[in-house]
């Protein structure tokens, strides 16, 4: 059965469109924050080395498959994952993968959604100078505070989801496509200023040995499956976007390309991350393994110690705001696809009450620091459940749907009309790749992240 070649929310206006909206999904938080800290918290150049491979060989295959199946589609991912059922004669209920990537964006970004407005705050802070010429431990009270005010962050959490909702409601070409298509080229100038105020005023060389001289000495097994989750999590699979943008991609674009394109500059931005932060880290003699406070803690205690730290820190938080921002309007997108295609809303309406239920949804996040910071059901906050919960069951529960639909049961002849390569061998090799290297990858990282939770809580 043919399918409507035609989007009811429009299409790119070009491939580089694509490629500028899919790259901002990608670099997000999961890049300019939480590659970095994992990777300081496992070892440095054996974690990159090992989380490079996991992009090329595992996630970049599963990427792919995701935006052929919004490319076939050209619809919302549940709506596109029932027409690519249909036509290839599969059951029906392949649409729930649809619907639990969707739930899956909508839960990342409730809390994605929270540390974007403590970037905000954080902005605020550099503008009146508040970080100027601060302690170490006068910054961790001072994000303490943050943490322990449910008010501003509140507040901030519904600056934040404003932002990203007036860009959703304004539709694929006024909103995503122009906002996206200037937005990446800004961030990636403000990366490189970062990175060359980094190597002038940071210790390059150290850095350079932590990041890429790998000490097999230090690389655990845990280590190597947080770098296969995190290749995942950076490239944003299994979150709905890559299905719904896949659908506003123009026809016959050569979605190897177009995606081979993301995956080399989400890869460039997460290594240019790591150039743009560890210098400074070393430079002032403080450890890179402090984890998730690293971005929140450490560097503004260095951008408060170094000259022109107000501007520099500026600069970086606002860059990390904008990639925070891309992600969130890739997230909050697919829902209101499905929105706008199932009941025929106007997308403001539709994107305007998903962007409320979100910010309900990181309440639980904002009063885990707040009002319940004693309350750790299992040893951990309602925050790291929340993060638990979506990015080590969710996901790959999404990641493996859709690999085990594109790679098994969607029909040959409908990938290769989306695929639209030349080449037979690349098609055979990733398909290859997506059966047999990435979906065991997948239930790999399913029954690590579930076999870690049974151990914390024995």
């Amino acid at each position: 059965m043919a399918l409507v070649r035609q989007s009811l929310h429009g299409v790119w206006g070009s491939q580089w469109t694509f490629v500028a909206a899919a790259t901002s999904a990608t670099i997000g938080l999961g890049n300019l924050w939480k590659f970095a800290y994992l990777a300081g918290v496992n070892g440095g150049a054996g974690f990159v080395l090992v989380y490079l491979v996991c992009v090329l060989l595992v996630a970049a295959p599963v990427l792919v498959a995701e935006v052929i199946l919004g490319s076939r589609g050209r619809s919302d991912p549940i709506h596109a994952l029932e027409a690519a059922a249909r036509e290839s004669a599969a059951s029906r209920n392949w649409r729930w993968v649809g619907w639990l990537s969707c739930a899956t964006a909508l839960l990342i970004l409730s809390y994605f959604s929270v540390v974007g407005g403590w970037l905000l705050t954080y902005l605020r802070w550099l503008y009146d100078g508040e970080l100027a010429v601060v302690s170490a431990r006068q910054m961790g009270e001072l994000f303490g505070q943050l943490l322990a005010d449910s008010g501003r962050q509140m507040a901030m959490h519904g600056a934040f989801m404003g932002l990203a909702w007036l860009v959703v409601a304004l539709g694929v070409s006024r909103g995503l496509g122009q906002v996206l298509r200037l937005s990446l080229p800004l961030l990636i100038v403000l990366l490189l200023v970062m990175v060359l105020c980094s190597i002038r005023m940071g210790d390059v060389a150290a850095a350079l040995d932590f990041m890429f001289a790998p000490r097999p000495e230090e690389m655990r097994a845990e280590s190597i499956l947080t770098a296969l989750g995190q290749a995942f999590f950076s490239l944003s699979v299994g979150m709905a976007a890559m299905t719904a943008y896949g659908a506003y991609a123009p026809d016959k674009s050569s979605i190897s390309r177009m995606v081979g394109m993301v995956v080399f500059l989400d890869v460039v931005v997460a290594l240019l991350a790591g150039l743009a932060i560890f210098p400074m880290v070393f430079a002032q003699r403080v450890q890179p393994n402090f984890g998730p406070g690293l971005m929140f803690i450490t560097l503004p205690y260095i951008f408060g110690n170094v000259p022109y730290g107000a501007i520099i820190g500026t600069a970086f938080f606002s860059l990390v705001l904008l990639a925070a921002l891309g992600s969130a309007i890739a997230l909050l997108e697919p829902a209101t696809a499905w929105l706008v295609q199932r009941l025929r809303w106007p997308r403001p309406w539709a994107a305007l009450l998903l962007a409320a239920v979100v910010w309900l949804l990181g309440l639980p996040s904002i009063f885990s620091f707040s009002l319940w910071p004693h309350w750790r059901p299992g040893g951990r906050s309602l925050f790291a459940w929340i993060d638990w919960l979506s990015a080590d069951v969710m996901l790959p529960l999404s990641c493996l749907g859709i690999a085990l639909f594109v790679g098994w049961r969607m029909r040959k002849e409908a990938i290769r009309d989306e695929l639209f390569v030349e080449h037979h061998r690349f098609f055979y090799l990733w398909r290859w790749l997506l059966r047999y290297i990435a979906t065991p990858a997948i239930i790999l990282i399913l029954i690590a992240g579930l076999y870690h939770l049974w151990v914390q809580m024995h």
